[in-house]
């Protein structure tokens, strides 16, 4: 392969990580600008909802590479995989923001942030003690199909998932843009005290946050599964933190900014491993997201805003 085409694949690569950072990192962007707090849940949310796909696809009789599917069928199983998946995570998220954070919502300093750590560290020990410390094999049904372009290969696993990741992000900014419920969550990011007065149901726009949140760390998830062919209960600290970093890097609060954050951190990770060793990786997105704060401390697409009360 020429320099030409190890560069080509090697942006393919880092676009399908991109697009699993990019859903990840909005549900950290999204909490943090409606209530201003980083949800260290959201780590094994992602990792917990690669393991609710999996026993969905299972449920289907999808074990490994056994059955391939095509057509309608594939999409149905793809279907069904992504909106049980969302759907339980969404739940877990809420089961979160009404159980373990509600109660301390006008608590000042740290204690919430701190409860989402211990959150996250009880749903890492249920999936270890109940699958076990292992890599679990995924279930994959789509076909090997595959194009070159050059020396480089796009396979219809990439195409399938960056259409899945961006129409997700379509729907997404297109409901918090346009839509009443949205509106209504870009008044409570503002001011959530005058959001109140005018009749905005504050408590109900924070649930609703964490449900789309969480909803889309499940997608992440199995988009992880589908992209690497396993999991495990340890991936969500990894992923979580590069998705973290994005939504920094991006501006945290800000969705566009969480989703152009994905994609660099992907594009770095895939051409950083390819130009120079894996384990310099973290290096340089770390030092390129020092760079960017000491320079903009907003982040790219962030604003300063005026500290709510």
């Amino acid at each position: 392969m020429t320099l030409h085409d190890v560069v080509l694949q090697q942006i393919i690569n880092g676009l399908s990580l991109g697009a699993m950072y990019s859903l990840l990192a909005l549900g950290f962007t999204m909490v943090y600008g409606i209530i201003e707090l980083i949800n260290f849940a959201h780590f094994n949310i992602f990792m917990v909802g690669s393991f609710i796909a999996m026993f969905a696809l299972q449920a289907l009789g999808l074990h490994g590479q056994s059955r391939l599917l095509t057509g309608w069928p594939l999409v149905g199983a793809l279907s069904l995989g992504f909106s049980s998946t969302m759907l339980a995570s969404g739940g877990i998220g809420v089961v979160i923001e009404r159980v373990a954070l509600r109660p301390m919502r006008n608590v000042k300093g740290t204690a919430a942030m701190i409860t989402t750590i211990g959150v996250s560290y009880i749903l890492f020990n249920i999936i270890l003690l109940t699958t076990g410390a292992g890599s679990q094999n995924y279930p994959n049904p789509m076909p090997q199909i595959s194009w070159h372009i050059g020396g480089a290969v796009l396979r219809l696993r990439e195409v399938l998932l960056w259409s899945v990741s961006l129409v997700l992000m379509a729907v997404l900014h297109m409901f918090v843009q346009r839509t009443k419920m949205g509106k209504a969550m870009r008044a409570t990011a503002q001011d959530q005290e005058a959001a109140r007065m005018m009749g905005v149901e504050v408590d109900q726009i924070v649930m609703l946050t964490f449900f789309i949140g969480s909803a889309l760390a499940g997608a992440a998830g199995l988009i992880f599964g589908l992209y690497y062919n396993n999991t495990s209960f340890l991936i969500g600290y990894t992923a979580g933190l590069r998705a973290f970093t994005a939504a920094v890097l991006g501006g945290i609060g800000n969705i566009v900014g969480a989703m152009m954050g994905g994609l660099i951190i992907g594009l770095i990770e895939a051409l950083g491993g390819q130009f120079l060793q894996v384990r310099w990786t973290d290096v340089i997105i770390f030092s390129i997201l020092i760079v960017v704060l000491a320079l903009r401390p907003t982040g790219l697409l962030g604003l300063s805003t005026p500290k709510k009360s």
